[in-house]
């Protein structure tokens, strides 16, 4: 038999306990920082649907599912997102979940698509999502949970510095720009969908593409010229004082400035998203450091994708911010944390005849609290302490058959110092 391939399947990872630390740290934070606002976690199969994620817009998830035809002959897929499922959950309680609600999730997504930096066929990101909340505020909120987080895993948020920024804008400015010249409904979705791809392909391209859907070449430029302002002032010369995207955006940097993260906000009308349920204020967090610099996590707010899928409009807006760009980010400018392995102690016994003594010892300190490992692996003594050191463990408990004849087990600090003294095996449950 020939060996198997040892390589995980393309597009996706394995994690060893070095990974997993990592994994457990980051996660770590945003569930703190959700939950310190408020929001409660959830998460929905691995297995929906697949037709939860079908649009007629041609949105590019569409063409990325993992999907197929189960033994019941069901169309499913691999979840590429979370947001349809939670869009599903919310419909299915119907009256009897008491709006709003603030969840959020950490669920492994799979698509498949071209890998490169940054990004893989499958990803975990963090999901937190507004439920019920029609104002800005709600949005104001989530990119504070979002700074949070880069905050606290080390990143700079320092005005003009900030090794990240919000790139904000709201499909309303567009939407009632393009209703001006017709363009609405579908076919509105549908030039969303496009024009998210600038910056992959050339403007010229870009007019091509609109042509085939129905927007002639005029039409495309006006497009175009209305994607490059920046600012709210710009923006406030290019559409009426009443435009609803604009009176949003006002407001969104007002909640922003009462929580301390408006420095961080660039008014980008070229930001658009390239998923077609987006409907109002739609933004990215884009790496200003480095040589990765692109999203490394999204949000909009969707009031309309549970009326999309056969129920009622209910506002909601969240964002998804993935662990992959992150931890390039973090690798580039040298701040992904030392992480040990969180042993607290290890119990050595020199010899077999003293395993059943190290077992005893090793259940006395786990009973306090105590993260507790037994070598077993009879090495060399100065081997013992060396790995047991690299482990990050405080103290070592070593166990001789002298000493145990004695009734004791000599106990090391470990570190610089590695002070030593004997206590009595009684007084560890031995």
């Amino acid at each position: 038999m020939s060996q198997i391939d040892l390589e995980p399947v393309k597009g996706t990872r394995d994690f060893y306990p070095d990974d997993m630390r990592f994994r457990t740290w980051l996660f770590g934070h945003m569930r703190d920082i959700a939950r310190s606002m408020g929001y409660e976690e959830y998460d929905a199969c691995v297995l929906e649907h697949a037709d939860l994620y079908i649009r007629k817009a041609g949105d590019e998830i569409t063409r990325q599912l993992y999907d197929f035809t189960d033994k019941g002959d069901r169309h499913l897929s691999l979840r590429p997102e979370l947001t349809p499922s939670l869009a599903r959950m919310v419909m299915a309680k119907g009256a009897a979940l008491a709006l709003p609600v603030r969840w959020f999730a950490i669920p492994q997504c799979f698509r498949y698509e071209e890998t490169q930096r940054g990004r893989k066929r499958e990803h975990f990101q963090w999901n937190m999502d507004a439920v019920g909340i029609a104002s800005v505020a709600a949005e104001a909120e989530l990119m504070s949970a979002q700074a949070e987080l880069c905050r606290r895993v080390g990143l700079k948020l320092d005005g003009e510095q900030s090794e990240v920024v919000w790139r904000v804008s709201n499909r309303q400015v567009l939407g009632h720009f393009l209703a001006g010249m017709g363009i609405d409904g579908e076919l509105f979705a549908a030039v969303c969908v496009l024009i998210d791809k600038r910056g992959k392909i050339s403007d010229a391209e870009l007019s091509i593409e609109l042509g085939k859907i129905g927007v002639d070449e005029a039409k495309a430029a006006r497009i175009l010229a209305l994607l490059d302002v920046r600012g709210l002032d710009q923006l406030a010369t290019q559409v009426p004082t009443d435009n609803p995207g604009l009176v949003a955006l006002r407001e969104l940097m007002d909640f922003a400035a009462s929580l301390g993260i408006d420095h961080l906000i660039r008014i980008d009308l070229s930001v658009i998203r390239g998923l077609s349920y987006y409907t109002g204020t739609v933004w990215e967090v884009f790496a200003s450091a480095g040589t990765f610099r692109r999203a490394i996590a999204g949000g909009g707010r969707y009031d309309r994708l549970c009326e999309q899928l056969g129920g009622t409009a209910i506002p909601m807006v969240g964002f998804g911010f993935g662990d992959i760009p992150i931890a390039e980010v973090l690798t580039e400018l040298g701040r992904m944390p030392k992480l040990g392995r969180g042993f607290d102690d290890v119990v050595y016994p020199m010899g077999a005849k003293q395993f059943t003594v190290a077992n005893r010892i090793a259940r006395h300190l786990r009973a306090q609290g105590r993260s507790v490992t037994v070598d077993y692996s009879l090495r060399r003594f100065k081997h013992v302490v060396q790995r047991a050191e690299d482990d990050g463990a405080a103290r070592l408990f070593i166990l001789g058959g002298d000493e145990v004849a004695k009734g004791v087990c000599k106990v090391r600090l470990l570190g610089a110092e590695r002070v030593e003294n004997e206590v009595q095996l009684a007084e560890l449950g031995a």
